[in-house]
């Protein structure tokens, strides 16, 4: 057993053929992925990833179910969640951002290698199925102009695409990302103030909204049983729902630490800035819906898919508007496309981190010249190829119910993230690093296990409407709770296998190994320096 120093000089005894000692090595040595995604790549990558159809299209279902005050504080609530996985995400990444790092990989350093193994294929799982259904949300949003072609097309043309953009280098990935996610985030920014202008009277009707609809049809429509128990539950379903347009986003920047440049500088400043954005997008987003449309409009409810059920365009519509309706129909559609596209970067980077940690085959490991995992490329978008499913009417309902899953996989990977970090920083306490961390995230750990209770109910209690009188359905409760088996399994099954400990014990964390190089790193970044007024807004920003 080697010996390390720490700060202190005191002496710590590390197992480096433990698993997660060797991970290390791997991913820092044996298997080179490029840094080449800069700050503003990461940002928009995470941005790109967490705006998908669930803001133009989701956000009206929840809208006309339980009306805009809930749809309001669940977006809110949501943002909460996001804010605390964050923050504990950046400060591990910050402090170990290795090439090829994963989520699973710390939870396999700082918890269990079981739990480590199941929570990469779950990871992997959602990310895949995530691509397949942004691909076939793009194929039906095409559909709104052109109908005489049949959607398979649609949805092939957009998995080539999305091929070509993950399979060569990863700069003109991060790049194309980039362009992808500024038009959506430009037309978001375009549909809020128009929202603002058409709530103070500024369209062609001059007709003053306020805060009308809030009032009348009203603010809260009571879910399943009435009064304000019936309130509370349709706070419950928004948050439910509104979960599934945060999945996986906090971790986009987290999987990307490995390919960026100068990541303790520019992990933390993404992970500050990302959250303040999404309050933006989705805070004001989802209270001007609540605003320009009434809760009971039945177009909410049109079930086509496309820009005809979006509150935004009915919205608009509603104010005398014309040509918009087109527009925002391509917002959606680039929306759905960047989505997909990093969906498919992460799913890749997880399945080619578990490879090379023994989780996966090792055939995954393999990389082109300029560093892309291509083999763990093409199996992730092969899973996408389920989008054809939805072909037909039946393929569709199908694959609607693998989208449900994926949000409770997504619920559970945050768990697991919470509970890595808790693991993380008690291993810091105990070795006296905490004062090492290159970055702090605040109100720690309260907010983590306040969080980590939150989502634990929220997952055991997603599928409560079955249990309603009247309201069993076999297919929704397999929605709701299959994704919690599935996962026990893999868990259990590697546990037998295995035959390891249930957890680390805090003293034989390691937090030791790879810090040195990743200082060495830090030392080597020269900080750009903003010459005029023009750059320092342009760093900002960026």
């Amino acid at each position: 057993m080697p010996i390390e120093a720490d700060e202190h000089g005191r002496q710590e005894k590390y197992d480096t053929t433990a698993p997660s000692a060797a991970g290390v090595v791997d991913l820092e040595v044996g298997h080179q992925l490029q840094r080449g995604l800069k700050s503003r790549h990461i940002q928009f990558l995470a941005l790109g990833g967490a705006i998908g159809t669930g803001l133009f299209i989701g956000s009206g279902q929840i809208l006309a179910l339980v009306g805009p005050a809930p749809l309001f504080m669940a977006y809110l609530s949501m943002m909460m969640v996001v804010w605390v996985v964050m923050n504990d995400l950046a400060e591990m990444t910050t402090y170990l951002p290795m090439k090829g790092i994963s989520i699973p990989y710390f939870v396999s350093r700082f918890l269990d290698d079981s739990l480590a193994f199941a929570d990469g294929w779950n990871y992997w799982y959602a990310y895949a199925i995530l691509v397949a259904a942004e691909v076939t949300a793009g194929g039906i949003i095409i559909e709104y102009w052109i109908t005489s072609v049949n959607v398979a097309v649609w949805i092939a043309i957009q998995l080539l695409v999305i091929l070509f953009l993950n399979i060569i280098a990863v700069s003109f990935f991060g790049e194309a990302e980039f362009w992808f996610a500024s038009v959506k985030l430009i037309t978001i920014i375009g549909l809020i103030i128009l929202g603002f202008v058409i709530c103070l009277g500024g369209q062609p009707t001059h007709e003053r909204l306020g805060f009308r609809y809030w009032y009348e049809p009203g603010a809260f429509v009571p879910y399943l049983v009435g009064g304000s128990t019936g309130r509370f539950l349709g706070y419950w379903t928004a948050l439910v729902r509104a979960g599934f347009a945060f999945i996986t986003s906090p971790e986009l920047i987290a999987l990307s630490a490995g390919e960026t440049v100068a990541p303790r500088r520019n992990i933390p400043k993404a992970a500050r800035r990302f959250v303040w954005r999404l309050a933006i997008f989705y805070g004001l987003g989802s209270l001007i819906i609540g605003i320009i449309v009434p809760n009971n409009d039945g177009r909410l409810l049109s079930g086509t898919g496309n820009a005809s059920a979006s509150p935004w365009v009915i919205g608009i519509q509603n104010a005398g508007i014309p040509v918009l309706n087109h527009i925002i129909n391509a917002a959606v559609l680039t929306s759905a496309w960047s989505a997909g596209n990093a969906f498919c970067y992460s799913g890749s980077r997880v399945l080619y981190s578990m490879a090379l940690n023994g989780q996966a085959p090792r055939f995954f490991t393999r990389t082109t010249k300029r560093g892309v995992p291509w083999a763990a490329v093409l199996f992730t978008l092969a899973i996408g190829l389920l989008a054809f499913l939805n072909v037909n009417n039946s393929g569709a309902a199908v694959f609607s119910w693998f989208v449900n899953i994926s949000t409770i996989s997504g619920f559970i990977a945050w768990i697991v993230i919470l509970i890595t970090y808790l693991r993380f920083r008690k291993a810091m306490e105990y070795h006296g690093m905490t004062e090492a961390l290159p970055f702090r995230s605040p109100l720690q750990p309260y907010s983590s296990w306040f969080v980590l209770v939150l989502i634990s109910v929220l997952t055991l209690t997603n599928g409560f409407q079955v249990f309603f009188p009247g309201r069993w359905a076999v297919s929704d409760f397999l929605a709701a709770y299959i994704t919690l088996p599935i996962f026990l399994a893999l868990y259990i099954g590697h546990k037998i296998v295995k035959r390891g400990p249930f957890a680390r014990r805090i003293p034989d964390i390691d937090v030791i190994t790879g810090k040195k190089e990743m200082d060495e790193l830090e030392a080597m970044d020269e900080p750009p320096v903003a010459k005029n007024w023009v750059q320092k807004a342009w760093f900002w920003l960026a």
